[in-house]
């Protein structure tokens, strides 16, 4: 497999693919990193031809953090028709009922995702976050280490929930939120917009 993006995101999914037996052996950055924690060989972007040569011929994942370039980098590649895949670590409870999305999903030791919840492609689900029942993670979002997102929620596309903060059942978020960490979210929460706090405002 190889790795788009090479810092402290793309560490954890390598140490889930590493949980999974698989095994990174290259990665794509916009430069060559000093620092190598795995002895990775540098490919350059992945906009440069030899390194889309290398994309085509071999499994790979977009393991970057931000929201809004992952989902550039994942659509850019999709117009090429190359595809990431998923990296779910081994430890994840996922009800057989949800819905996880084909390419470019990451789920973390520890998550849970229970029953008939759908999350979207290119999703972060970090480390012991917990998705409980019928909820709806939208594309590109990113729910943070121990976030609790109660049942019937529903996130919109490239939404950021802060570490170990609460959303309350059958709320409602827009699209681009950011709820700041240690949030506790008791009412919907408009597109484009960011909460913090108990109660989240």
């Amino acid at each position: 497999m190889i790795l788009i993006g090479y810092s402290g995101h793309a560490y954890v999914a390598y140490s889930i693919a590493k949980a999974m037996g698989k095994t990174f052996t290259g990665y794509c950055d916009m430069e060559e990193k000093k620092f190598n924690p795995f002895e990775l060989e540098y490919h350059g972007s992945e906009s440069n031809p030899a390194a889309l040569k290398i994309l085509s011929a071999n499994d790979f994942f977009i393991a970057i953090g931000h929201n809004e370039t992952r989902e550039i980098i994942y659509q850019t590649l999709a117009q090429k028709n190359l595809y990431p895949g998923n990296v779910i670590h081994p430890s994840a409870v996922i009800c057989s009922s949800s819905k996880i999305a084909t390419h470019g999903v990451m789920i973390s030791s520890n998550v849970v995702i229970n029953p008939l919840s759908t999350i979207g492609a290119g999703v972060i689900c970090n480390t012991s976050c917990v998705i409980e029942h019928e909820c709806v993670i939208g594309d590109f979002s990113h729910i943070g280490p121990g976030a609790v997102i109660c049942g019937n929620v529903k996130i919109g596309d490239q939404t950021f929930v802060g570490a170990a903060s609460v959303i309350l059942q059958g709320i409602r978020i827009g699209k681009n939120v950011v709820i700041g960490a240690g949030a506790v979210v008791v009412k919907d929460v408009a597109d484009h917009t960011t909460v913090i706090g108990n109660p989240a405002r």
